[in-house]
């Protein structure tokens, strides 16, 4: 007998992604969608939570770098002991984003106070300096912090850090995006912003933070040239409260991208409302 599925499950399988069950052979997502999906957490999760949601994402989305935490500190006791301090440490200065990139492949904490920026965007940004009145040079406006609310940021890999983020930000292909925003069951325009202009390192935490919303972000010319952000690789960031629910729904749900390979298959197995939708206008439905 032939199963009849949900409209939600009926969708997953019109997405013609397989996943591998234990054994090795294929599943459809929509048999592994009849699992029962877990809670999501009703508290904020504890920092240990967060450090294996960080070992989590790069397994299931095949991540080529790692989630990063990011925390806006507002005074220097917040820095982590171990955090690399470019200008006091390095004898240097780095962009915000040459931060990120060091959290993300090179597993380094790193704390970023006002004198160790090289780079004036995330200064303004981060409200640890005021915008000049003319911002034309900068192609558009963009929202900022407070000014003089927050001294500095700490980054450090999802998977090690020792502080509790704000948001997480992780960099990502589209197809990696996608398995993301699928775990969003309705509504999902409105939980997303979506960012395609300079400055990605302003986007990235000053609008995820302020409206609560996860946001992708195009990485600008500066970020790739500086940072070395691949030419494929996004930004999807996520507010520390929405950690849990996505997570829910990358291991409840089958939404993994590591579980998923294309097959381009004539007459694929069509979900019941697609057959019942054919069938209405006298097309072949088996």
């Amino acid at each position: 007998m032939k199963n009849r599925y949900t409209r939600r499950e009926a969708l997953e399988m019109g997405l013609g992604a397989v996943a591998l069950g234990a054994s090795g052979a294929a599943v459809s997502v929509a048999q592994t969608a009849n699992k029962a999906a877990p809670k999501p957490e009703s508290t904020a999760p504890s920092l240990e939570t967060l450090n294996k949601y960080g070992q989590d994402l790069e397994t299931s989305l095949i991540l080529r770098t790692s989630p990063i935490a990011v925390k806006m500190i507002r005074t220097e006791a917040e820095i982590p002991k171990e955090a690399f301090r470019p200008k006091r440490d390095g004898k240097y200065h780095i962009a915000q984003c040459q931060a990120f990139g060091m959290s993300r492949r090179e597993g380094k904490t790193v704390a970023m106070l006002k004198e160790d920026h090289w780079c004036p965007t995330a200064l303004m940004a981060y409200g640890m300096v005021g915008k000049p009145e003319n911002m034309a040079m900068f192609g558009e406006s963009f929202q900022s912090f407070e000014t003089g609310k927050y001294v500095g940021t700490v980054t450090a890999p999802l998977k090690k850090a020792t502080f509790m983020p704000d948001i997480v930000l992780i960099y990502s292909n589209p197809a990696q995006i996608r398995a993301m925003l699928l775990t969003m069951y309705g509504g999902g325009e409105e939980q997303v912003s979506t960012h395609m202009f300079l400055p990605s390192c302003g986007h990235c935490v000053v609008d995820p933070i302020q409206t609560g919303k996860y946001c992708i972000v195009l990485p600008d010319p500066g970020e790739h040239q500086r940072a070395l952000t691949l030419e494929e690789e996004m930004i999807f960031a996520v507010p520390q409260e929405k950690m849990a629910g996505l997570m829910t729904g990358i291991n409840g749900r089958g939404f993994s991208h590591r579980d998923r390979y294309m097959s381009m298959l004539p007459d694929f197995e069509q979900p019941q409302f697609y057959k019942d939708m054919f069938k209405s206008w006298g097309l072949d439905a088996e």
